[in-house]
């Protein structure tokens, strides 16, 4: 083995152990909004990415940003949505500087249960990560996380 394979191998490992972590992570977080909220892991970050809009400059996304904001494609970020109109918890409008864009705004329910939420789903995350941090390989990863601030996220 090359110092090169080695090293492509060690990136491997790497991402495999992220992906680990992620998957874990969202799978503790979807179990416990689900069953407490009846809110999946994506519909609880859409309606959190949603909530900080504001009517200022710039304070409105678009579809496509609200898809690249929840790392879903477009056209799933749409059918997500529209799930959560149906629900009552969005609504859709047109832009008044450019009929051509549409803009989502979370209801007053959608603000009520998002609240209701967030403390479940911070304590879900903090619990995911602290077993998360009892596996070696993962430890360093969970650090990691737990050392970003609002400041560095896309």
């Amino acid at each position: 083995m090359t110092a090169t394979d080695a090293a492509d191998a060690g990136l491997a490992h790497g991402w495999y152990a992220l992906s680990v972590l992620q998957q874990r992570i969202e799978t503790h977080i979807e179990r416990t909004l689900e069953s407490r909220h009846g809110l999946s892991a994506r519909e609880y970050s859409l309606l959190d990415v949603l909530s900080h809009q504001h009517n200022g400059e710039g304070g409105h996304l678009r579809m496509h940003q609200v898809a690249d904001a929840v790392v879903l494609s477009q056209s799933a970020a749409t059918r997500l949505v529209s799930r959560l109109e149906d629900r009552g918890l969005l609504s859709r409008y047109l832009c008044p500087t450019d009929r051509r864009g549409i803009y989502t705004d979370v209801t007053g329910a959608g603000l009520a249960l998002l609240a209701e939420a967030r403390p479940t789903h911070d304590t879900a995350l903090r619990e995911a990560l602290d077993r998360a941090a009892g596996d070696p390989k993962l430890q360093p990863l969970v650090k990691a996380v737990e050392a970003l601030d609002g400041s560095t996220a896309p």
